[in-house]
């Protein structure tokens, strides 16, 4: 017996079924269709709203203000936000993820606390160098991140190029990609140096401090270590066109190359928003001047291999500084990604519903080696669905439920909003109310064939 029939117009790998059923067996997709569904103990008809599969955020910062504790309140806002599944990155408050005590700490707070699925990203240190990394890819981590710019020696230090390079030695006979914070220190601290100097501290000052220079030096340097050991390099936020370009010209050469741009950048423009927003929009690298349109282009034409939040949990007192250099980096974001993301797309003439299922589900699903059980409306994948109504809705940051209740996404309209969230089966997000509990989340191992055909 089938244990509930999920009405509405499915988003599929295929296409929308439009009446379409889908058919829910404990905690998987057991059948879908058109017509006449199969008899089920409970059916929930949405109507003609759109069923898309449960994003999958593939860069979030869950613990930043409050440490593994930060958990709960971060993924109650992806429920909310239509994001079923985080792929947190390994800067935690206070300590990087680099050691298996720490992965299990994590993991042991996921049952505590997640009310979404969560899978981790780890990284090395100087401490640690590479010794863990074996260890740490046996507890089931998706990925590595490092950094070529320090924001904190402990919790989110600079990584040298010899280590750079020895991680990606390490990481090259299997399938985990490494992931890169893609900005040149040097360029960006004598910038830096030189406009506190002159007293020049407002926005458009952190735009010019990080220019593009810096942002495509790091990449480069990162692609070409990549290209010596045949590991799989994936700078973590493209800010520009030109990012997407440089990573398919060494990808041209057979290096195995992907980049990720972030939804802040699909949707600010630093010349026109930054007066308005301030230190509101402040991230690194920053949002730039005349990068929409190239960064569209550059997912139409297949060049991003997903898109992010890059969901930062900090206060808006991090951002209330005199000048722009003190300010925290990072915004929220979980709540945002995937309304943004739909919106901006229909607004350029995309098929949006299409678009945004293989950008923010199917790509980062494959991506993490988590697509045996996520990341697409198929039989046999984890039933995490999200159910959006289409209408003009204006985003208010006091309704969100990070715990943060602020966003440079505040006052903005957009054309769709999460009406629900299913979580391997169970709705946890009603349009208005987080209805699981904590715990109800559960730590996603990699487990399936990644980004590249000859991965196992």
């Amino acid at each position: 017996m089938i244990d509930q029939i999920v009405r509405g117009t499915l988003v599929t790998p295929q296409g929308l079924l439009e009446q379409g059923w889908l058919a829910i067996k404990g905690e998987t997709i057991a059948a879908l269709g058109q017509g006449e569904a199969p008899p089920a103990a409970a059916v929930q008809d949405w109507g003609q709203r759109l069923i898309l599969p449960g994003v999958i955020d593939g860069q979030t910062h869950a613990t930043s203000c409050q440490g593994l504790a930060g958990i709960a309140d971060t993924t109650r806002s992806a429920l909310a936000g239509g994001v079923t599944t985080l792929v947190d990155m390994p800067y935690d408050n206070p300590l990087p993820l680099d050691q298996p005590q720490r992965l299990a700490a994590k993991v042991e707070a996921i049952a505590q606390h997640a009310h979404a699925d969560m899978a981790l990203y780890a990284t090395v240190t100087g401490e640690t160098g590479v010794t863990q990394v074996p260890a740490l890819i046996d507890g089931g981590v998706v990925a590595f991140k490092i950094s070529s710019f320090e924001s904190s020696p402990t919790r989110f230090p600079r990584i040298p190029a010899d280590l750079m390079l020895a991680l990606l030695e390490a990481l090259a006979q299997t399938p985990l990609p490494l992931g890169l914070h893609n900005e040149d220190q040097e360029i960006v601290l004598a910038r830096m140096a030189a406009f506190r100097a002159a007293g020049k501290d407002g926005i458009e000052a952190h735009a010019l401090a990080r220019p593009l220079a810096a942002e495509l030096a790091a990449t480069a340097q990162f692609l070409a270590l990549a290209q010596a050991t045949g590991a799989h390099a994936h700078p973590v936020h493209l800010s520009a066109a030109a990012g997407f370009q440089q990573v398919a010209a060494f990808a041209g050469l057979g290096v195995r190359a992907t980049g990720e741009t972030c939804v802040h950048y699909l949707w600010f423009d630093a010349a026109k928003d930054g007066a308005r927003l301030g230190a509101r929009m402040k991230v690194n690298p920053p949002i730039r001047a005349g990068q929409v349109e190239g960064l569209w282009r550059a997912i139409s034409q297949g060049q991003v291999a997903f898109t992010s939040s890059d969901h930062s949990s900090w206060p808006i007192d991090n951002k209330l500084t005199d000048s722009i250099f003190d300010a925290g980096a990072g915004v929220p974001g979980l709540e945002t990604l995937l309304p943004a993301f739909f919106t901006a797309a229909e607004a350029r003439g995309l098929d949006a519903p299409s678009l945004t299922a293989s950008q923010l589900c199917e790509r980062p699903a494959r991506f993490f080696g988590l697509a045996d059980r996520k990341g697409a409306l198929a039989v046999g994948r984890d039933a995490d669905l999200v159910v959006l109504e289409r209408g003009q809705f204006t985003w208010d940051e006091a309704q969100a439920h990070d715990g943060l209740n602020w966003s440079p996404f505040h006052g903005q309209t957009f054309a769709v909003r999460v009406a629900g969230t299913y979580l391997r089966g169970t709705l946890g997000w009603d349009g208005t109310t987080i209805t699981n509990q904590p715990g109800a989340g559960r730590y996603q191992p990699r487990g399936a064939v990644g980004w590249y055909q000859n991965e196992g």
